[in-house]
């Protein structure tokens, strides 16, 4: 989602579905939250209607908007339902990811993951080419994010974005998500085309605004840049997010491997604290080359990689379960969402989508 902290994720480099999201509940910027009655709505919006129109946006587009905004309760609640932040203790479980990985990596989504990856070969095929992105991660993470664009959310997208900033709790994000909405609309895409998730992820992608205005690209050459209706612009878009987060081509994003129940995996503790979602980083092990994970008795079950290759070893279901060997690319797909279980979907999937 996906134990995340998906918006300080999205907040760096794009929002994913909220379907699975998990989000913080921790108030950036220090903002206090408000009474959430409606009243100072109002108020609210004509201050970030002056802000947005310092940022560039123009009258027009504020005046065209503002006033019709009114405060959404259910978006709040939906908000404040998510569960944030680290455990009680040490000793609280951490779920399995295989039920979770039977339900986003499952026959249907692979299915018609292939589908649209032999559909799409040429386009895909270019953008590997320009930005070294595998074509078949591009697809796993539309296929994870909207099922290859069968929900992409029907919340008014400024409206939910100021319902989340008038909150307060992390004022200072949504406001400028709020305000960034208003710009996508200044470039004429219309606000009923933006439309998206309670979260304010929108388009084929789930980018949040910001990401939208940084990352997104115009694949198919019309002049237009449409993440919404252009399955071109968002693989060109999603491609791009990635450059920007670091991919290294030619690196697979891992391999599975089984770990020999002697393994001394308090030898192997990360003891490198995250500045982001700690709790999703902390259960990897410190990083060994591939070869020294070999002498140690981990071993690939299917693929190799180069013994020179750093990885670190992350086992989601316990010892004795399938595990894995991560490299640097394992986290590039962790910044688009900070959880490991979304990233070890999206990088399974993309593997399955290939190997049809």
């Amino acid at each position: 989602m996906r134990g995340k902290t998906k918006i300080a994720t999205k907040l760096a480099f794009g929002l994913a579905f909220a379907t699975a999201m998990i989000v913080p509940v921790t108030t950036l910027g220090g903002s206090p939250a408000v009474a959430q009655n409606g009243s100072g709505f109002d108020a609210y919006m004509a201050q970030l209607g002056r802000q947005a129109i310092a940022q560039g946006v123009t009258r027009q587009t504020v005046d065209a908007v503002i006033p019709t905004l009114t405060f959404n309760q259910r978006v709040v609640d939906l908000d404040r339902a998510q569960p944030g932040g680290n455990p009680a203790g040490p000793t609280s479980a951490i779920p399995a990811f295989a039920p979770y990985r039977a339900k986003h990596v499952d026959a249907a989504r692979i299915a018609r993951g292939r589908v649209k990856y032999q559909a799409l070969r040429g386009l895909l095929a270019r953008v590997e080419r320009e930005t070294g992105v595998p074509e078949s991660i591009m697809v796993s993470i539309w296929g994870n994010e909207t099922n290859y664009g069968s929900y992409t959310g029907d919340f008014d997208l400024p409206r939910s974005l100021a319902s989340l900033a008038y909150d307060g709790r992390r004022r200072d994000l949504f406001a400028q998500e709020f305000i960034d909405s208003l710009k996508i609309i200044d470039r004429g895409i219309s606000r009923d085309t933006i439309k998206g998730s309670w979260a304010g992820a929108t388009g084929l992608p789930q980018f949040l605004p910001s990401m939208y205005l940084k990352v997104a690209r115009d694949g198919d050459g019309d002049g237009r840049i449409d993440i919404w209706n252009s399955e071109a612009d968002a693989l060109a878009s999603i491609a791009n997010y990635f450059v920007q987060a670091g991919w290294r081509p030619n690196q697979p994003w891992g391999v599975a491997v089984n770990v020999p129940a002697s393994l001394n995996r308090a030898a192997l503790v990360n003891r490198t604290v995250s500045p982001r979602c700690p709790r999703v980083h902390d259960r990897h092990t410190r990083w060994l080359t591939v070869g020294e994970w070999r002498s140690l008795g981990v071993t690939p079950t299917g693929r190799t990689l180069p013994d020179s290759t750093l990885a670190s070893l992350l086992e989601p279901d316990g010892p004795g379960a399938t595990a894995y060997l991560l490299t640097g690319n394992y986290r590039v797909i962790l910044d688009y969402n900070c959880s490991n279980f979304y990233a070890l979907s999206v990088a399974l999937l993309s593997d399955a989508v290939a190997g049809g």
